[in-house]
């Protein structure tokens, strides 16, 4: 019989993804004993199966479609992509799923590391094997989410991709189908059509990106097209099997599609099935709802940070939240009952609600900050759009020939400030946190004129987006 051994720390932190370390990161700092429980790779989603492998597959991309933008280079970048070399060099940005780099830096903070499925048995306790930790202060979850699949009969024997696969397949498939529309399915859609597959982009509503200004999607959709890939709305799946490995896809329309490969970009789910949530009185995989401090709802001492409080599903976003999270628990252990809480405060994440920045690696990029027209206009707010086609400015000319692009600013007509920008366009991705600066610090539109863009840079489309708003 093996005797169980229980530890006390002052805080432990379920999951060693981007959000966990930064949670571990801040209570150290703080000086709070931290254990931290990791049942996969310390890293997390973000490390070996999202942001950074699928970035090291479109950056080659992307860096050719620049290229044929410009005379003198064109004729020189013309051939297919090595995508053997690219694929080793997605291997790298991974370090081959090894994950010595991340539970070194996690020794350097001084967090201790149990690996293992990490469980709550009741209040301020979580099971890891035969061990049993104890928090004085704060457990944190930081468990992330999965890839949900279609509950379609026989999907399982089909073995379809999720976005774990199709970040690290160590080959091209001939033909791939992509059911989705958003940032996963634009994004591997874009990548894998460059690496050599012929893609097939099954949409089930009307467009794509619909969680940003409509224009959005529309002109990722035509640069997809124009790439070669086949982009279908108003489409869903009905059935999908597979014979002797090729896959067959029936869609509502009565379209046959054969494919080697399909993949689901068609949603997320919280990872609390197995975290014992019904010992603390909370429904086993269901989002954790939480106040601006990250901190559980009606709980003292359970917080749950990053994509599992469904906020805002953003590598990014998480670690901000993160960092309000320790800073929070920090405050609470040493006695603090008065968190500077109130909106844009230490100890609170405000920028979840008015101003979270995304950036959708595609070709043309997608890159957008604060509220969209619709959410502006439902949120209450009196506001107005202001848009550029962003062609019209000289650094765009220079970025590349035949340069498309838009940007939009909605403004708030009583307070004259910011409530959202949208960029689309090569190499907008580099605008957005000056958009971002914008909207969190509230920056007047009078004051935004002082902001003098270096030209020639696509960033003087802010300038053009001022002069429209005065002139319209």
């Amino acid at each position: 019989m093996t005797e169980t051994e229980t530890i006390a720390y002052d805080v432990v932190v379920l999951g060693a993804g981007p959000v966990g370390e930064n949670v571990a990161d801040r209570t150290r700092a703080a000086g709070l004993t931290t254990a931290v429980v990791e049942s996969e790779l310390v890293g997390g989603e973000c490390s070996y199966w999202a942001c950074m492998p699928s970035k090291a597959l479109l950056r080659p991309v992307i860096a050719q479609a620049d290229a044929r933008r410009l005379p003198g280079l064109r004729q020189a970048v013309q051939g297919p992509l090595d995508a053997d070399a690219i694929l080793a060099h997605r291997n790298y940005f991974t370090s081959d799923w090894k994950d010595d780099g991340q539970v070194g830096w996690l020794d350097g903070i001084g967090a201790d590391l149990y690996r293992g499925h990490g469980r709550l048995t009741g209040p301020r306790t979580v099971a890891v094997g035969d061990t049993v930790l104890t928090a004085r202060h704060a457990v944190a979850v930081c468990t992330g989410t999965r890839a949900v699949l279609p509950d379609l009969p026989g999907l399982a024997e089909v073995g379809p991709w999720t976005s774990r696969e199709a970040t690290s397949a160590q080959s091209v498939p001939d033909r791939l189908v992509v059911v989705g529309g958003g940032v996963v399915a634009t994004e591997m859609a874009t990548a894998w059509q460059a690496l050599g597959s012929q893609v097939t982009l099954l949409v089930r509503g009307k467009g794509l990106l619909n969680r940003m200004e409509p224009f959005a999607g529309e002109l990722v959709a035509e640069a997809l097209a124009a790439a070669g890939a086949d982009v279908r709305t108003g489409t869903s799946v009905k059935s999908v099997t597979r014979t002797d490995g090729t896959v067959v896809v029936v869609t509502d329309t009565g379209d046959r599609i054969e494919a080697d490969e399909i993949l689901f970009a068609t949603g997320r789910a919280p990872r609390t099935d197995d975290l014992g949530l019904d010992t603390v009185g909370l429904e086993p995989g269901s989002w954790l709802p939480v106040d601006d401090s990250l901190r559980v709802t009606g709980s003292e001492w359970l917080y749950a940070v990053g994509d599992v409080n469904q906020r805002a599903l953003l590598t990014h976003q998480g670690k901000y939240q993160a960092r309000i999270a320790g800073a929070a628990i920090a405050a609470r252990a040493s006695g603090t009952t008065d968190l500077d809480a109130g909106p844009w405060g230490a100890h609170a994440a405000t920028a979840d609600h008015a101003a979270v920045p995304q950036v959708v690696f595609t070709d043309p990029e997608a890159a957008a900050v604060g509220l969209s027209l619709a959410e502006a206009e439902q949120a209450g707010h009196r506001v107005r759009a202001v848009d550029v086609d962003l062609s019209s400015v000289a650094g765009a000319g220079l970025y590349g020939e035949g340069y498309k692009g838009r940007a939009r600013m909605v403004v708030d007509l009583e307070e004259e400030i910011l409530r959202g920008v949208t960029f689309v366009g090569p190499g907008v991705g580099e605008l957005i946190h000056s958009a971002t600066v914008a909207v969190v610090g509230q920056v007047p539109i009078a004051r935004l004129w002082h902001a003098v863009p270096s030209y020639p840079t696509i960033s003087e489309v802010w300038l053009r987006l001022l002069e429209a708003f005065r002139d319209n």
